[in-house]
């Protein structure tokens, strides 16, 4: 819990390991992110489905299916926005929905060193991702290495499993979409209800 309030207070900063990234830098990324200022709460929910052509194209690719719910908020009792992440995957030969979650901050690319990012990562070194966003910000980019999961509503270390990058598993492309459409991803009714309003 305290590396996950640590983490929260380094987003809120814009402090990464790579270097410091000014509050408007951070401001600006997450104005893209949720297509407005994300005030006390905000929610980016990002979808695809990846369709017969593209998996022909990538025929190593384990992943049919994938939603990332992003989230901003400022906590009861505190001053600093908090950043939240939650992937839903479908395999392509495994049947079932997959999940994950984990907290995230902002970060400068390594590649680049000026693209700024989501950092977000799983606990217990359960590995994570990278957020960016395309250019005209209607798609978010997902870079990974490896990432614990589990399988949908069983969070337990017997169901845990690992996505790893792979050949085609690497860096996948999810579009905007209304937050309704990731709420299968959200287990809190509160939480449920306020995704299913906005």
């Amino acid at each position: 819990m305290l590396a996950a309030v640590m983490m929260a207070g380094s987003a809120a900063l814009g402090h990464t390991q790579e270097g410091t990234i000014d509050k408007a830098t951070a401001d600006a990324f997450d104005a893209r992110l949720f297509a407005a200022p994300p005030g006390k709460k905000a929610y980016a929910c990002f979808v695809r489905h990846y369709d017969a052509d593209q998996l022909a194209r990538h025929p190593k690719q384990k992943v049919s299916a994938m939603q990332l719910l992003v989230t901003a908020e400022i906590p009861p009792d505190e001053k600093t926005m908090s950043y939240s992440f939650r992937l839903g995957v479908k395999y392509r030969h495994r049947p079932g929905d997959f999940d994950s979650s984990g907290y995230c901050n902002h970060a400068v690319a390594e590649d680049t060193g000026k693209d700024i990012r989501l950092d977000c990562g799983v606990d217990c070194e359960g590995g994570g991702i990278n957020v960016a966003l395309s250019k005209d910000d209607k798609s978010a980019i997902i870079r990974l290495d490896r990432i614990t999961i589990w399988q949908r509503n069983k969070p337990d270390d017997e169901a845990g499993d690992a996505l790893l990058a792979g050949a085609d598993d690497k860096i996948f492309r999810v579009d905007r979409a209304d937050t309704r459409d990731c709420a299968a991803l959200v287990t809190d009714r509160k939480e449920l209800a306020a995704i299913r309003h906005k």
